[in-house]
């Protein structure tokens, strides 16, 4: 497997109790990298997780098994499990859309020129044909004088 694999951590863990007793399956975490890495996540949340019931623990025992762990805890009348897996992940219907990566245009060499600004179009011709004056942005894209500013219009 490539460094690049996702890995589902699936906790699967005993609900309610008598008749209404089941089992709820729920992905808590997906990590980025090597089966090894998500097994060592997945092993510190099985060390760490407390189950809902039993309400009163009489014992608790942490089993290593195939692509996870099993934890078993006994209760005054019944034992409940949590199963905890590590699934590779291979598809997901709600999973962000992959951002296109920034291509950042080359420096001008440093002995040429920047072009100076397109001439404002005279104020009676329409506003398509008139050039936009070119507008300063931060590094986050926002302008860094905002358009409302020194407007006579507003005053």
């Amino acid at each position: 497997m490539s460094t690049t694999t996702t890995w589902g951590l699936v906790v699967e863990t005993t609900v309610g109790s008598g008749e209404r007793k089941h089992t709820e399956a729920q992905v808590v975490a997906h990590v980025t990298g090597s089966r090894t890495e998500a097994l060592a996540q997945l092993e510190r949340r099985a060390r760490n997780h407390t189950p809902m019931h039993p309400m009163s623990p009489k014992r608790r025992r942490l089993l290593r098994a195939g692509d996870g762990f099993l934890l078993v805890v006994d209760g005054a009348w019944q034992s409940f499990v949590t199963r905890f897996t590590v699934a590779e992940l291979l598809e997901d219907s709600a999973a962000p859309p992959v951002p296109e990566p920034v291509v950042e245009a080359p420096a001008p060499p440093p002995d040429v020129p920047a072009a100076a600004p397109a001439p404002a179009a005279p104020p009676g011709e329409p506003a398509e044909q008139r050039a936009e004056p070119a507008v300063e942005l931060d590094e986050d894209g926002v302008p860094v004088r905002p358009a409302w500013l020194g407007r006579a219009d507003l005053t």
